[in-house]
């Protein structure tokens, strides 16, 4: 069974100003797929914030973990950049080929800076916060992550 842990990026959810959407979203979607969450929070749009909580869910060798939010162009989104201070190894493909299926229908996924990539035995995804992109890379990550697992974790695969 895969283990998850959501982290939902937003300083008005985090501040009750407007209900997160999204992370419940990933939940449901991950558990339809039998799939573990172990953790889900909400926290600001704070670098070393995320960086922390990162950290904290690869220290529980969570298996996947998944941000929403905190992926745009604004000032305040910088989630990219505190998981570019975790990873070990990026994954390109993986938010380049959402951006890519999604440009025809959501020109503006295109401004979506997330990426992906391994620390440890952890894949950490940023998608961004909108429900709507959320259910697009929600629709095309799903397909890939379990053998992305087992591949991160060692397991043989024969491809």
């Amino acid at each position: 069974m895969i283990s998850v842990g959501i982290i939902t990026i937003s300083d008005r959810s985090y501040k009750g100003e407007r209900k997160d959407e999204s992370g419940p979203y990933i939940k449901a979607q991950v558990e339809a797929m039998g799939w573990n969450v172990n953790e889900y929070r909400i926290i600001p749009d704070e670098q070393e914030m995320i960086k922390n909580l990162l950290l904290e869910y690869v220290d529980k060798n969570i298996d996947l973990i998944l941000t929403t939010g905190g992926t745009g162009p604004s000032e305040r989104d910088v989630t990219p950049e505190a998981t570019k201070k975790v990873i070990e190894k990026e994954i390109p493909g993986i938010c380049d080929i959402v951006r890519i299926k999604t440009f025809e229908t959501t020109p503006h996924s295109v401004l979506s800076r997330g990426i992906a990539g391994i620390k440890n035995k952890s894949l950490i995804i940023n998608m961004p916060g909108s429900l709507k992109a959320v259910k697009e890379y929600m629709e095309i990550i799903i397909l890939f992550i379990p053998h992305a697992i087992k591949t991160i974790k060692g397991e043989r695969s024969f491809h």
